[in-house]
């Protein structure tokens, strides 16, 4: 879920990233949480591996304290990178809009994909294999607000988003309609401004 902050019925919408595809036949790698995975010295890396520890089209394993890099083909396989950045979070390009979590890599050494002597600070846009996607419009999750999503008033000048099918703990308040570049092109029936980011920063949101 993500937290917005409002100034009078402006919303300023905070992402809260959350931490979390490979050929088939493939070893599985493992990392633990806001880790980066380190090869090792002694042994060479499968071909097809990739060069980069969840690389764009590689898959990942769920898991509460660690993800595994798996074969998509396998049984374990539970989401798939669709973007790969080097850097921070938030001095990096935004993850595509439906992304369903984040998984953040941190900076290790001496030894890396490529042998370079370092493994840079990165992280990995990832998606569902399978539903439930909260990265979709009004799926209620996912670490950016897009145009479809709801949200509701938690409370201290603050909303939050909730699924807009009505069967989360929270019911929907308002529903982001419209994407424009200033609050004046939002439409008259607008209660709420968000912010999404991009070149379309101001979400306009509707009371439903």
């Amino acid at each position: 879920m993500r937290e917005s902050w409002a100034v009078g019925a402006a919303v300023l919408a905070a992402v809260l990233w959350m931490t979390g595809c490979q050929s088939d036949g493939a070893p599985e790698k493992e990392a633990r949480l806001g880790e980066a995975e380190s090869a090792s010295p002694t042994q060479p890396r499968p071909s097809g591996y990739g060069t980069v520890f969840l690389g764009v089209d590689e898959c990942s394993s769920f898991g509460t304290t660690s993800f595994t890099e798996v074969p998509c083909g396998g049984e374990r396989a539970a989401a798939r990178v669709v973007a790969r950045h080097d850097g921070a979070v938030d001095d990096g390009p935004p993850c595509p809009a439906t992304t369903d979590f984040v998984l953040h890599i941190s900076e290790q050494s001496p030894s890396d994909e490529d042998g370079d002597g370092a493994v840079p600070q990165g992280y990995a846009c990832m998606r569902n294999l399978t539903p439930p996607h909260p990265g979709d419009p009004g799926g209620g999750g996912g670490p950016r607000t897009i145009v479809g999503d709801c949200v509701y008033d938690s409370g201290g000048r603050q909303v939050r988003e909730t699924s807009c099918d009505g069967k989360a703990a929270k019911k929907p308040q308002y529903k982001v309609v419209k994407a424009v570049a200033k609050r004046a092109e939002c439409p008259p029936s607008t209660a709420l401004y968000v912010q999404l980011g991009g070149d379309r920063p101001v979400g306009c949101a509707r009371p439903v």
